[in-house]
């Protein structure tokens, strides 16, 4: 497992990979940026209605505090931003996974893996759903984890193993889908928890550094592809063989159906 994670970083330091890096990290900043300011607007909003309802209710005499309050607010707003930037990175590097995973798993395999048949790339709606869905999960989790964010260290524990959990779970089954089909995958992963989990306890080290985490999609998938041949024990040729032969030139162009 550490000579997969050694291999993910060396590979993420050539050329090839550094011109996805750059769309990635693009991405990812494009969607920071877009959600933050849809939340700062969102809560500027609601701080303004409530501070005016409690103007109503109490009346024009409390001016100075209410100003007061709104200031407060707004530093809290501010402030909640930057935490949430935090909190949001997994989620967001999972969605921007989705655009790039096949592309990531292409150079990896043929790096690493040249006399083995490539895999199938998985249609990127597809991709895409996987990186919602994602996202979506990683957002509940985290959200059930604030709480224990009043406890001091348990907050920053569960968070970290959500993280891994739910990094482990997208990065695998994106890898093994240009191998498998999407329910074997899964099963494959399933039948394997252990071992994806503790992968992705590395996928969640790297997700917690700042600014080095916009790479985390690159590291995430190279790291999966690795672990997914040590886990299958190499592509099968009867496995995507079939699935390839479905494919006209067109729809792999298209990235539709395999």
């Amino acid at each position: 497992m550490f000579d997969a994670a050694i291999k993910a970083l060396q590979q993420m330091l050539t050329p090839p990979f550094r011109s996805i890096l750059i769309k990635a990290i693009g991405l990812a900043v494009a969607l920071l940026v877009v959600i933050t300011i849809v939340v700062y607007r969102v809560s500027v909003w609601l701080a303004g209605n409530g501070a005016a309802w409690v103007e109503v209710q109490i009346g024009p005499v409390v001016h100075g505090p209410i100003d007061i309050l709104s200031w407060v607010l707004a530093i809290a707003v501010g402030l909640g931003l930057i935490a949430g930037a935090v909190f949001l990175m997994p989620a967001v590097t999972s969605l921007v996974a989705s655009f790039f995973s096949d592309e990531i798993a292409e150079l990896v395999e043929r790096e690493h893996y040249p006399l083995d048949p490539p895999g199938v790339a998985v249609p990127l709606p597809r991709a895409i759903l996987e990186g919602v869905k994602t996202a979506l999960l990683a957002l509940l989790v985290y959200l059930a984890a604030v709480p224990f964010l009043l406890i001091a260290g348990t907050g920053a524990v569960i968070f970290f193993l959500a993280t891994a959990y739910v990094l482990g779970r997208e990065y695998f089954d994106l890898a093994a889908m240009r191998f498998h089909p999407v329910e074997a995958a899964k099963a494959l992963r399933r039948a394997n928890r252990a071992t994806v989990f503790i992968a992705g306890l590395f996928i969640a080290a790297f997700v917690s550094i700042p600014i080095v985490n916009l790479a985390t999609p690159l590291f995430g998938m190279a790291f999966m592809v690795h672990m997914h041949k040590r886990i299958a024990g190499g592509a099968r040729r009867e496995l995507i063989e079939p699935a390839r032969q479905k494919l006209t030139p067109s729809s792999r162009a298209s990235g539709t159906d395999r």
